[in-house]
């Protein structure tokens, strides 16, 4: 999954969320440098990451990417179900979007010193950019795409993806509504063992 999702699935705690976050920026045990809901949220995010992999309807979609993009498909589909929950925000949060994603980006501005330094130089576009929002439109996922594209020296291709997105836009939609409803059960419970292990 991609930032909108990993942020919504971590619950009510700040720190628990920054971890999930700057998850994949942490190697190894390197994890335990922070402080335990940091430590937490990291796990929990590299838990999802596991499920997500594994998912048989995840693996639908990637399948669908898999000829043209090879091993970005992953990735591509992580943004494409981050467009679907944004897009459907209202189903799965009573908080609107606008509101949720800017008081994330003031618990970053609070936390900022304890951010690894890559989180910290990206911050600044991630908020003038607003990206979690953007992630709302088509628009959006595109310059996203196409900004996963430069950081691969154009050799993903992926800025390409959005026309996959509106080809098969219903399929993609239908599989990513199916496995999110199980992927939030697992992170709830994930959570609370992790919780009650730290």
């Amino acid at each position: 999954m991609n930032f909108l999702a990993h942020i919504y699935l971590s619950g009510e705690n700040d720190l628990v969320t920054i971890g999930n976050f700057i998850a994949d920026g942490i190697k190894g045990k390197d994890y335990k440098n922070y402080p335990i809901d940091i430590q937490t949220g990291i796990l929990l995010h590299r838990n999802i990451d596991t499920y997500t992999d594994a998912h048989k309807t995840v693996r639908m979609s990637t399948k669908r990417l898999h000829e043209k993009y090879g091993h970005y498909s992953g990735v591509i589909v992580d943004i494409l179900y981050d467009h679907f929950l944004a897009k459907n925000w209202n189903i799965y949060c009573d908080e609107p979007l606008d509101d949720y994603v800017q008081k994330f980006y003031n618990s970053l501005e609070e936390n900022y010193d304890i951010l690894p330094l890559r989180i910290q130089k990206m911050m600044p576009f991630m908020v003038t950019d607003n990206w979690l929002l953007s992630y709302a439109s088509i628009d959006g996922i595109t310059r996203v795409l196409e900004g996963m594209n430069r950081r691969t020296k154009h050799r993903s291709g992926m800025n390409e993806a959005v026309n996959e997105l509106e080809e098969f836009y219903s399929a993609f939609e239908k599989e990513f509504t199916h496995f999110f409803e199980e992927l939030i059960e697992f992170s709830k419970s994930k959570l609370n063992e992790l919780t009650s292990q730290l």
